[in-house]
């Protein structure tokens, strides 16, 4: 654990790319198999669930410092971190253990079957062996909140600079469900077959957003398609089953039965990547409709009827169990085409359609018409472009509608946390209702630091009620807030939801008065919702 924690702050401690890499890959290759398994695991997303809530955490770490609670609440906030706030407050160490990482994670899964008094005891006695870094890690591991400031594909450049093994190898081998309790270093990293998981997808291809004045060169070397506004997914059928995974490596399989009859249709040895999309009547349904799907394990009839869904398939990655990800999208395209035609009419299966036009300006025309086919935009993909791993520059770019936006004031604010824990970051905003103002949404990013300095002294001066960490403030701000979509909701006041919303502009040239009103939002969720 103690190497783990040094790991931990060299990492965090610094910006520069190489000296994480090499922090990393030292890891890598002095830990024990486990711990590196574990290491993999934990800066990957696979974090062990939580062993207790946070308020009981906070209960006993007061009680363990000696503190009143509500000193130690005061304090939270000022230092944004409930792991670190912990660590800062209990008393030195009175016993010295350096286990391995391992140890102290199988240490958390016996506490997360302990009865209380067993699971107090056995937390207290970790806290008073660890220094203060082990103290802060061992707390976000118990909380299931550990987060660390470095992407996948530093951790998987760091892994082959340690194993000596190419890395879009290594990023292949990381895919899928597995964790260190279902596999060994031994397994996962060295063994030759990075196949042998025959559910195991391809890491995806990601998009950079087209700038506006991008020079992209003829438009007969670009393959253009809608941006479908589903989920994107890649569909394996493989030794006789389907598994169906999200860009964010989560199997979805269950969630879509729909997708089984593929196994009936198409070969062995193929993976489609796409888009699962509600869809009825040949016609993508809204986002909303899909969203009723997202986050059950089980769909009930009713839902399978109301809200089908099929796959939108854009690329074919692999083709009768061989990888063809290097061959030229063309040609990976024609394919593609040939076995969605194989496919009887009532498959759950389309081909995304090409959107042709004869020049750019055809094509920014066609953008333009997205939300009226229930589309984001456009995707815009080289011809002769390989299916590579991760977001690269260059050969794919996604070319989004503009935002929808709307005027509205704010009503509320909540400090942030982490490194924002000082500052007022999160607020409600509101529309205009006669002379009443409807809270509508929450948005927290978007404004500059600067921004974020400004607003806070304002909502400390102009505080009219407090409720816990929240405040009401002078409705005297306005801002432009801009969002993807917009759609019904019973839970909200104003009886509409937006998607993805943030502040793009400070309106300090608009008075409360001319902020849109509740008409204006329910006029938007009539042409767009």
């Amino acid at each position: 654990m103690r190497d783990f924690a040094t790991l931990f702050t060299r990492v965090d401690q610094t910006t520069r790319t190489n000296a994480k890499v090499a922090a990393l890959a030292e890891f890598f290759a002095t830990a024990a198999p486990q711990d590196r398994l574990w290491c993999i695991a934990l800066f990957s997303g696979r974090r062990p669930r939580r062993v207790i809530t946070t308020t009981t955490l906070r209960e006993w770490a007061a009680e363990r410092a000696g503190i009143p609670l509500w000193l130690f609440e005061e304090s939270y906030p000022v230092v944004g971190d409930l792991a670190e706030t912990i660590s800062l407050v209990l008393p030195p160490a009175t016993t010295e253990e350096d286990h391995p990482l391992s140890h102290w994670i199988d240490r958390l899964a016996a506490l997360s079957q302990a009865e209380d008094d067993s699971r107090k005891a056995g937390i207290l006695a970790a806290w008073d062996s660890m220094e203060r870094t082990e103290r802060l890690l061992f707390t976000k591991l118990l909380t299931g909140g550990f987060r660390v400031g470095l992407s996948q594909k530093l951790m998987t450049r760091a892994l082959a600079q340690a194993t000596g093994q190419d890395e879009a190898a290594l990023t292949h081998k990381l895919m899928g469900s597995w964790t260190p309790r279902t596999t060994s270093w031994e397994a996962l990293i060295e063994a030759d077959d990075p196949g042998a998981d025959l559910s195991r997808p391809y890491p995806f291809y990601l998009a950079h957003q087209k700038e506006p004045d991008a020079d992209l060169g003829p438009v007969t070397d670009w393959f253009a398609e809608r941006k479908w506004d589903g989920i994107r997914g890649q569909l394996i059928l493989r030794g006789g089953s389907h598994h169906l995974w999200s860009r964010g490596e989560e199997l979805m399989t269950d969630r879509f039965p729909e997708l089984a009859r593929l196994i009936d249709y198409l070969p062995a040895g193929t993976v489609l990547d796409g888009e699962v999309l509600a869809f009825s009547d040949e016609a993508p349904l809204p986002f909303n409709a899909l969203q009723k799907r997202i986050g059950r394990k089980t769909v009930p009839k009713r839902l399978l009827a109301e809200n089908p869904v099929i796959l939108m398939a854009y690329d074919l990655l692999e083709d009768a169990g061989r990888d063809i990800r290097h061959l030229p999208f063309a040609e990976r395209r024609t394919r593609l085409a040939e076995l969605v035609a194989t496919a009887p009419p009532g498959a759950p299966l389309r081909l995304s359609p090409e959107v042709t036009a004869a020049d750019w300006a055809g094509l920014a025309a066609e953008r333009a018409r997205s939300r009226a086919v229930n589309a984001e935009g456009l995707m815009l993909k080289r011809r002769d472009s390989p299916y590579l791993a991760g977001r690269k520059r260059g050969d794919w770019w996604k070319w989004k509608v503009d935002p929808l936006t709307i005027d509205a004031v704010m009503i509320y604010a909540q400090a942030g946390s982490g490194r924002r824990a000082t500052l007022f970051t999160d607020f409600t905003f509101a529309v205009r209702d006669g002379a009443a103002l409807v809270p509508f949404t929450k948005a927290y990013s978007g404004l500059t630091d600067a921004e974020f300095r400004q607003i806070t002294a304002w909502v400390r001066k102009n505080t009219l009620q407090r409720f816990g960490p929240v405040r009401q403030v002078t409705p005297e701000h306005v801002f432009e807030i801009a969002f993807e979509g917009i759609q019904t909701s019973p839970r909200h006041k104003s009886g509409v939801a937006l998607r993805f919303p943030r502040m793009s502009r400070w309106r300090r040239d608009k008075p409360v008065s001319e902020a849109n009103t509740l008409d204006d939002l329910r006029a938007m969720l009539d042409a767009y919702g």
